[in-house]
């Protein structure tokens, strides 16, 4: 592979797995073509020994713009429910299977965007390395994105939510929904979000476990 197939992170990975070394590297990768159009990369945050790392699906808009991962209305969101169920996030690596913004325009504004199975797969070697520099004992997925991304196409969140599996990157691993997808279902809200908080409280408890 070259780096003018664009078709992978991995050339631009540093093959040293630590933290500031590839927050260092990441704004450099050239393995989609996802870079043109955002505003920044935008990597995971959170401490180098977590024990717990949430992976979400993309950046949005107000992460893209900040910086940061998890900042606007479904960050919030999911603050809001990890209080309440018990998570301290300031004890969780928090980071995206993809880490530039993918949207649509609409007059002025950008619209979320979901990241192709190849986007999914050329940023895949990023993902791989926090997890390995981290080294984790529970990888929480947040979507079908991160589910898929690191349990295969295979994987549904409707039939294994909230179920623990062995990994490769962890001692287990969970999926559960997207907290951007309970903003989408205004006419289901509260049922949606109280099962979302019902899934964190069981990962909390598995994580007192662990």
């Amino acid at each position: 592979m070259t780096r003018s197939q664009k078709s992978s992170a991995a050339d631009w990975v540093p093959p040293e797995h630590k933290l500031p070394l590839l927050r260092t590297a990441a704004p450099e990768c050239r393995g989609c073509d996802l870079y043109r159009h955002a505003t920044q990369v935008v990597f995971g945050e959170g401490p180098p020994d977590a024990s717990v790392v949430m992976v979400g699906e993309v950046p949005g808009d107000e992460e893209d713009r900040k910086g940061h991962p998890f900042v606007g209305p479904a960050g919030r969101l999911l603050d809001k429910a990890m209080h309440e169920s018990g998570l301290d996030r300031e004890k969780i690596y928090v980071t995206n299977a993809v880490k530039h913004f993918k949207f649509t325009e609409r007059g002025k504004r950008r619209i979320h965007a979901k990241p192709s199975g190849m986007e999914i797969s050329a940023c895949r070697p990023w993902l791989e390395a926090e997890l390995d520099a981290v080294k984790p004992d529970l990888v929480v997925c947040l979507g079908a994105t991160a589910a898929q991304s690191l349990m295969g196409r295979d994987f549904r969140i409707t039939a294994s939510r909230a179920q623990f599996f062995p990994s490769r990157w962890a001692k287990e691993l969970v999926a559960t929904i997207h907290p951007s997808a309970i903003l989408r279902m205004p006419d289901a809200f509260e049922e949606e979000y109280g099962k979302f908080v019902h899934d964190l409280e069981i990962i909390a408890a598995r994580v007192r476990q662990l």
